[in-house]
């Protein structure tokens, strides 16, 4: 950028680094994805018991997303982020779908995006994308395969063990969960020293707070919340030692940094499937939301989200407006003067002016589409959310179809469509659909479309995706992983 540009750009007031202009550098991302964090489990968000200081100061400094979107579940709600894509949509390996996505190479995720415009990208935590197993995944669609130059992680969750990986090479089995938050941290913060001359893409999926918790001995045993409490302030903490190392570098004026979760609570990991709340609980809180992780309530997708940029991001700000993960890949691409996949129909859109704080540049007939792996479940519009008529155990989720994960009154079902207001009603409470019938038929109506473009349990949606071959175009998807004891329904 010139000295006559910057000059004009500070006499009309506008901002001099806002985007990517052509010759100027672009802005940095770091976006950090935890797992299973509940809605309520961070200082800004509500929590009581866990104290996150350095996040809570992001929020100050910049804004808190209070409708921002995420999956129900972890490999669905990784591959949305990484593609800008809802996961029923996206190809996946061999053309058959699976209950945490193995995504097709054919696929342009983020990383490939930014590669265009001479990024380093690199990838800390877990995967989820290849294969949800520690052994059984397949190597070629691993991060360094899906536009990551780098790669420190582990390819699932940690559900018993956690096997580490430096780009392809297997370098510990089993490794010490208590240090996997600290050691992906300080791998972050090496490729950021590493890379500082140039833009960069980190993107920090912490392996916590999904079970099996752990913590370090610098954070066990500290929190009134627990061993649950004890995970989110270590990753509050390390998340401030990347905003060190940024400021130290001088990159803040440059760098975006997102924090968000990969869906909500895990609520089977605290006792009668409730919200988390005592230190025994080992999952977190949806506050005010209803049910958690495995669920379409407001308290399954629905995440604490944080953006912090200094001199581009307004302080003190809350957005209010229908944000979602699936936007990141058309945001960046936009902020960093690249460009998104034409070829190919997204989900997510350019979400930048609510970054720049212009939130009347929200789009009032933006919706989102509430998916439980290959149905779609709810659909919401402004403050309209929809569930759709389903039975009380579908027989299309198979073993899926008993829902263990969240309390029995949440998996009943619904004979009617249950229309909620969610600003007067943010925990699902009560229907109002016979107070409002026409706003009833138009989600219907826009359910139908979402099926027709994307897809459901019983049909290929005309811009599903699939990109091995085959004789014939498939009319149902063929889900694999969903089948199994079902007939014990």
């Amino acid at each position: 950028m010139n000295f006559f540009r910057i000059l004009i750009l500070l006499l009309i007031g506008g901002p001099a680094f806002s985007s990517s202009a052509e010759g100027e550098r672009p802005p940095n991302f770091v976006v950090v994805l935890v797992d299973d964090m509940g809605y309520s489990d961070l200082g800004c968000f509500g929590s009581s018991l866990i104290l996150t200081p350095r996040l809570d100061a992001l929020a100050e400094e910049g804004m808190r997303f209070t409708h921002f979107y995420a999956q129900h579940i972890c490999g669905p709600s990784r591959t949305a982020l990484m593609t800008g894509s809802h996961p029923l949509r996206v190809a996946e390996k061999g053309n058959i779908k699976n209950i945490h996505p193995v995504v097709h190479s054919e696929e342009i995720m983020i990383a490939e995006v930014l590669k265009e415009k001479g990024y380093a990208t690199g990838c800390f935590g877990k995967w989820d994308m290849a294969g949800h197993s520690q052994k059984r995944f397949h190597p070629e669609l691993m991060p360094n395969h899906q536009g990551f130059d780098y790669f420190f992680g582990t390819p699932s969750s940690n559900d018993q063990y956690v096997d580490l990986y430096r780009n392809e090479e297997l370098i510990e089995e089993k490794a010490d969960m208590g240090t996997l938050t600290k050691r992906h941290t300080d791998e972050v913060i090496r490729f950021i020293e590493k890379n500082k001359e140039e833009p960069f893409f980190a993107y920090v999926p912490y392996s916590m707070v999904h079970t099996r918790l752990d913590a370090s001995s610098d954070f066990k045993g500290k929190s009134a919340r627990g061993l649950y409490g004890d995970t989110v302030e270590e990753i509050d903490y390390n998340c401030g030692r990347i905003i060190d190392a940024l400021e130290q570098l001088a990159l803040v004026e440059n760098t975006y940094f997102l924090f968000t979760s990969d869906n909500g609570p895990w609520l089977i990991r605290s006792k009668g499937r409730r919200d988390g709340e005592s230190p025994d609980d080992h999952g977190g809180s949806a506050g005010p939301l209803r049910s958690g992780k495995v669920s379409t309530w407001e308290g399954g997708v629905r995440v604490p989200t944080i953006l912090w940029a200094p001199g581009r991001v307004p302080a003190k700000t809350v957005c209010d407006k229908l944000a979602a993960t699936i936007d990141l890949l058309p945001t960046f691409a936009r902020l960093a003067g690249a460009e998104a996949p034409t070829d190919r129909t997204l989900d997510g859109i350019d979400i930048s002016p609510l970054f720049a704080g212009d939130f009347d540049e929200a789009d009032p007939e933006r919706y989102f589409a509430y998916y439980f792996i290959n149905s779609l479940q709810a659909v919401r519009q402004g403050k309209w959310k929809l569930h759709l008529p389903r039975p009380a155990r579908p027989p299309w989720l198979g073993r899926f179809s008993r829902n263990g994960h969240i309390a029995p009154e949440d998996w009943a079902g619904f004979e009617e469509p249950f229309l909620v207001d969610l600003e007067n009603d943010p925990g699902e409470a009560e229907s109002v659909a016979k107070e409002n019938p026409e706003v009833v038929a138009r989600l219907l109506l826009l359910a139908e479309e979402i099926r027709s473009d994307i897809g459901d349990h019983n049909r290929v949606g005309k811009n599903m995706r699939f990109f091995d071959p085959f004789e014939e175009r498939p009319r149902t998807p063929s889900f694999t992983g969903l089948m199994q004891g079902a007939a014990k329904k």
